[in-house]
């Protein structure tokens, strides 16, 4: 459970966001207090925010625990022998690196991904079939030198990744866990909100599948172009289009729409390009060698922030799904008579004791400019206590997600809320 006083917010929301930002989202997070920009892709996350991030990687954790994943947490710092094992410590491979000398001498890099790592490390626990299949995940600061971020959080230089590994024994064991993970990603971006606005993607894969697949987000604010067959919610993007690539997933061409999108997740088969590299193999039942099978799966908890602000959000407010929101409830004080302070902290009280998250608006301000910032934050509910309020029988309660008001009592208030928080 969770409360906290707005006078105690040391954030303050604004009227105008900063004139260099384009993007909806980093305007309305800037605005309401979600983020302070550092730099050019760079963003810290102010409380607001954060508590916002950690309740995306909530929804996250739970879906990849659901698959039998395992969290661990991994350096940023990477080892330059162990990425010139892959070829792709060189920065004609991959052109991003951030990478820097040590005072001891020798380089380091920070980590874009972390295939490598994570490969070298199971070749110190992965020696049987017995020991597979293993399915690791981790929440990591990634960095990507870019040559221009943009699109606010959605495309940064540093930015925080959910990237998880898989090791099987077979295509076939790799296959199910698979459809597993793409299921547990349609589940991820139905929880947080943006579900009907996501579709599975094919895009190219590589050289161990037909195709990898992406999650890609409907908003004007995307960088990609896919043709999406809107009945069986499923695209392809624009890197692989061609008549045989439709033939072979049974679309037809009369039935795509082309539109924009960002893509908010994704997940490869990697086959055993890292397991050769690094020699991860197992002896199976027959007592023989085999290589060991891998998989990638990513998503990027704030640039899936920021897709839902492009998303659900207008230009001077915000409503966040009720599984995201940094708080369930705004409770606004109207004024800072004695009686009006009482009803509101005891309607705080009642509230906080049922296990609803409650943000107290107990600041010396306008009702006009309360009402304001509560829509600029955009919790999903809000009730509001004072005169206007009291003299229609209670405590005016708006369910943001339904666009409904009433007067209501402390009692029906709570329930309201306790039920659906």
């Amino acid at each position: 459970m969770s409360r906290m006083r707005q006078r105690h917010l040391f954030t303050k929301t604004r009227k105008e966001a900063p004139k260099e930002e384009t993007a909806k989202n980093a305007k309305l997070l800037i605005r309401g207090g979600f983020i302070h920009k550092e730099m050019a892709g760079a963003y810290a996350y102010l409380p607001l925010g954060y508590r916002v991030l950690q309740r995306i990687c909530t929804v996250i954790r739970s879906e990849m625990d659901a698959i039998g994943g395992h969290e661990l947490h991994l350096t940023a710092l990477q080892d330059k022998r162990i990425w010139e094992k892959t070829g792709r410590w060189s920065d004609e491979v991959v052109d991003n690196w951030f990478k820097t000398t040590l005072a001891a001498g020798g380089e380091v890099g920070l980590a874009t991904t972390h295939e490598e790592p994570l490969t070298n490390l199971m070749t110190e626990f992965i020696h049987s079939y017995k020991d597979l299949p293993v399915y690791v995940y981790q929440f990591q600061t990634k960095f990507r030198n870019e040559k221009r971020a943009k699109s606010g959080i959605m495309r940064g230089r540093e930015f925080l990744m959910k990237d998880l590994y898989s090791f099987s024994r077979s295509d076939e064991e790799h296959n199910e866990f698979y459809e597993r993970a793409k299921q547990a990603y349609h589940n991820i971006f139905e929880r947080v909100g943006i579900g009907a606005h996501t579709f599975i993607t094919s895009a190219s894969g590589g050289s161990f599948s037909p195709y990898s697949h992406e999650f890609q987000t409907l908003t004007d604010a995307g960088e990609d172009t896919i043709y999406l067959d809107r009945e069986k919610k499923i695209a392809v993007n624009d890197e692989i289009y061609s008549e045989e690539v439709l033939a072979d997933l049974g679309l037809s061409k009369e039935n795509l729409e082309t539109v924009t999108a960002v893509e908010v997740g994704n997940i490869f088969s990697l086959g055993t390009k890292f397991s050769d590299a690094f020699d991860l193999t197992y002896v199976d039942e027959d007592n023989k060698k085999q290589p060991v099978i891998m998989g990638s799966y990513g998503i990027g908890p704030g640039r899936l922030m920021g897709a839902i602000v492009e998303v659900l959000g207008g230009e001077n407010e915000m409503l966040w799904p009720k599984e995201v929101a940094p708080f369930d409830l705004h409770l606004l004080q109207m004024s800072d008579d004695d009686t009006t302070y009482a009803e509101a902290e005891k309607v705080y009280r009642a509230l906080t004791d049922a296990g609803v998250e409650v943000l107290w608006d107990d600041r010396a301000a306008s009702a006009g400019e309360k009402f304001a910032d509560a829509d600029l934050i955009g919790l999903p509910y809000r009730a509001v206590v004072g005169t206007k309020a009291r003299d229609a029988g209670g405590i005016e309660f708006t369910d943001r997600t339904t666009d409904t008001v009433r007067i209501v009592s402390v009692e029906e208030l709570v329930r309201l809320v306790a039920e659906n928080a």
